[in-house]
């Protein structure tokens, strides 16, 4: 089975894939980890990577292939990413999306990166509004359209154990059978 957890910065996807992972014994792959990968591949360090990303789109249409590719090709993994469940597509079994307050967000963004809760804040929004004009613009993604997704949870309101447990019923509730014939996810222009 594949599973995806997407969501904006400071939503928890990470702490909930690897949780959700190892509860499942699944393989989890993250995002950053392929973003890393491709700036190491390009000689280039993370701050450096970022800021190619900013001017050349095709930073982000690498990455997305990626994903893409390695959403066709593994069973077993929770895949997260930003666009994880956009770019699985016919592949994802199940698509989860975590979500919090822009201002727990921030709290969590400026605690774990030693900033203040305004400056991370400013960051967070001006990332998003950029990602989600990027997204619009590669692909025809509206990032706010939460209509893909199985499971949107709110992860200010439960600890990161209840929110595991949560996914976990419906992944145990989850049948395969149920999704034949249902038509896969449209209007994402895969033009990498």
């Amino acid at each position: 089975m594949l599973l995806t957890v997407s969501g904006p910065a400071g939503g928890g996807k990470t702490t909930f894939a690897e949780m959700l992972a190892d509860a499942l014994d699944y393989e989890h792959v993250s995002g950053g980890d392929i973003f890393r990968s491709l700036a190491d591949e390009r000689g280039h360090s993370l701050v450096e990577f970022n800021r190619l990303a900013e001017n050349d789109d095709q930073v982000d249409r690498d990455l997305d292939r990626r994903i893409r590719s390695i959403a066709a090709e593994r069973d077993d993994a929770v895949l997260e990413g930003r666009l994880a469940g956009w770019m699985a597509g016919e592949h994802a079994d199940l698509r989860f999306w975590l979500d919090a307050p822009l201002d727990v967000r921030a709290a969590r963004i400026a605690d774990r990166e030693d900033k203040s809760v305004e400056t991370a804040r400013a960051e967070t929004t001006e990332r998003a509004d950029s990602e989600a004009r990027r997204y619009l613009d590669y692909y025809d993604i509206d990032i706010e359209d939460r209509t893909i997704y199985d499971l949107v949870l709110n992860t200010a309101r439960w600890d990161p154990d209840a929110v595991v447990e949560i996914a976990l019923s419906a992944v145990e509730a989850y049948d395969p059978a149920e999704d034949e014939g249902k038509a896969p996810i449209t209007g994402v222009r895969y033009d990498f």
